[in-house]
């Protein structure tokens, strides 16, 4: 329940337009070849698998997938 929350965080922080969503379904982790989780799937690109990143690397990722999702 940490990395929701912590990209949560991140979101609201930086007023990004963007939704989380938890997924606990193995068959949906599995289109990701999530392996370990928690699993982090920004705009069907898989970032992190197994580990809980730090804010800072998810507000990275999340500003360079906002930005190529408006380009």
């Amino acid at each position: 329940m940490i990395l929701p929350m912590k990209v949560k965080a991140v979101i609201e922080r930086n007023s990004f337009n963007a939704t989380v969503e938890k997924v606990t379904d193995v068959n949906e982790m599995m289109k990701y070849n999530i392996m370990m989780t928690p699993g982090l799937v920004i705009n069907e690109k898989l970032k992190s698998g197994g580990i809980i990143p730090k804010e800072e690397q998810i507000h990275s990722w999340l500003q360079e997938e906002l930005s190529v999702a408006n380009e």
